[in-house]
């Protein structure tokens, strides 16, 4: 019996092969028949979501509010403004699924970190964030977005559109891998960045109904295995591999020949065909070796407190940099913004974490000429309540805040130094016209040259508030 062919597979490898990579390479897929041109003009190619968990203070970061140290201690209905708990939009924009009255205590808690006017615009932002307050003017500041869930689920809802009592949706990065084409063969067009870690939340990377080819690719920041199931298998010379992915494409091509319209075999078939090259692409874009030491120390990778959040930034600029369509970025673990109490602390710390990576990745993106490519935006789940959080005896927390908060937008397609909407005198409600998280959505997709209402699946009925509006007045175009 002749000895084996090293070079060539035997069926074990090549079952191995075909099924280990099989979930990889669906998972990554970054084309589809139905769509490959956009609706209308892009004005940006590719777009990082930054999301911080557990909901930062919009009063102690983007909409700070002196009312609230005027009136510190007094009750809302007691102090000469307009009581928050008397507006009809209170009802209109609650649906919570536990405590009903756990986001309304009475009694007004002042900010808890000073702030100064940044920029021509005038932005109020916190001392907490300096280096970020340097790009006042390259930001687009929308301080009245809402949501309606005022638990943590809110974390899906800010991704998908839906509460947790409605069937989901499909989460803006899958929308966006469904509906534009590929700018690198070789990448995933949605990939993930530090997040999410629990299962309840992975509906903010899922595709839902549009497949699991559409949903996020979580990498991870290690270039020797940035990706699960992606390496060369330790003693399998590559040689082996080329050759059993040879054999496959030939399969593959023998059986689309006999199946010309199976629109589901040619994905299935462009996806091993992206698995593979993935091997090689994935690990080189998570290699910082080649940046420099003063972009090294630019993104914070030089310090505890920012590595983690700047390793992250400077990959999805390398991502991006590389035609990745959509970068989620999860600056910092689930729910570390979550302030019920000490927020003081919290805040202080989380800020330092994130203030100079994210700021370092604005001044990348305009040293390196991404400035018009790329759209970063910056958002979490909801905000903090203006009044003191009293729970178990709570002195110096905040609640979650569904009904009014602050997220902003920059670099392609935005208007720099625009302070779009406002929150009432203290900070509590959205005022009209607010905007529900699918307006985000819908302004992310009209920048990448995509009409919500053309995305529609037939026989999935969508409702006007899962296709949200543009954000017209943040734009720098007409």
């Amino acid at each position: 019996m002749p000895a084996p062919n090293p070079l060539v597979p035997n069926r074990r490898d090549f079952l191995g092969s075909a099924l280990g990579f099989g979930s990889l390479a669906f998972g990554a897929l970054n084309h589809h028949a139905h769509a490959d041109r956009p609706h209308h003009r892009p004005r940006a190619k590719s777009v990082i979501w930054i999301f911080l968990s557990g909901g930062y203070s919009h009063l102690e970061t983007f909409d700070p509010k002196p009312a609230l140290d005027i009136h510190a201690g007094k009750t809302f209905d007691k102090a000469p403004i307009a009581d928050p708990f008397k507006n009809p939009v209170l009802e209109k924009r609650s649906r919570s699924v536990i405590e009903k009255v756990r986001d309304r205590y009475p009694i007004i808690y002042p900010l808890q970190i000073g702030y100064k006017q940044h920029g021509q615009c005038g932005a109020g932002i916190s001392d907490w964030l300096p280096h970020l307050a340097r790009y006042a003017d390259d930001i687009a500041f929308v301080r009245n977005m809402y949501t309606t869930d005022n638990d943590h689920a809110a974390e899906n809802q800010i991704h998908t559109g839906r509460h947790k009592l409605d069937p989901q949706e499909p989460s803006i990065g899958a929308w966006v891998h469904y509906g534009l084409g590929s700018l690198n063969d070789n990448l995933p067009q949605f990939v993930v960045l530090g997040g999410p870690t629990r299962t309840d939340t992975r509906l903010s990377i899922a595709a839902n109904y549009l497949g699991p080819q559409h949903a996020g690719v979580p990498l991870k920041i290690d270039p020797a295995n940035p990706l699960p199931f992606g390496r060369l298998p330790a003693g399998k010379p590559a040689a082996i591999q080329q050759n059993e992915f040879d054999l496959i494409a030939r399969l593959n091509r023998l059986t689309a020949a006999e199946r010309p319209h199976d629109a589901d075999l040619r994905a299935r078939i462009r996806a091993a065909e992206l698995a593979f090259k993935m091997q090689t692409a994935v690990p080189e874009a998570m290699d910082f070796k080649p940046e420099t030491a003063a972009i090294r120390k630019m993104y914070g990778l030089d310090q505890s407190a920012t590595k983690a959040a700047g390793q992250r930034c400077l990959a999805a600029r390398r991502l991006v940099e590389r035609g990745v369509r959509f970068v989620q970025v999860f600056p910092t673990p689930y729910g570390r913004w979550d302030s019920h109490r000490a927020l003081k602390k919290n805040h202080a710390t989380q800020c330092a974490a994130v203030d100079q990576p994210v700021a370092a990745l604005l001044q990348d993106l305009k040293q390196r000429g991404l400035w018009d490519d790329v759209t970063v935006v910056f958002c979490t789940e909801f905000g903090r309540t203006p009044g003191l959080e009293q729970r178990g005896g709570g002195k110096d927390g905040r609640d979650h805040h569904p009904h009014g908060f602050t997220i902003w937008l920059a670099g392609a397609g935005i208007a720099g130094g625009t302070i779009h909407g406002e929150t009432d005198e203290l900070g509590f409600h959205a005022i009209e016209p607010a905007h529900y998280v699918t307006d985000l959505h819908a302004t992310v997709l009209h920048l990448l040259g995509l009409d919500p209402e053309k995305l529609d699946i037939p026989g999935r009925q969508r409702l006007d508030i899962d296709r949200g509006k543009p954000i017209r007045g943040i734009f720098n175009f007409s």
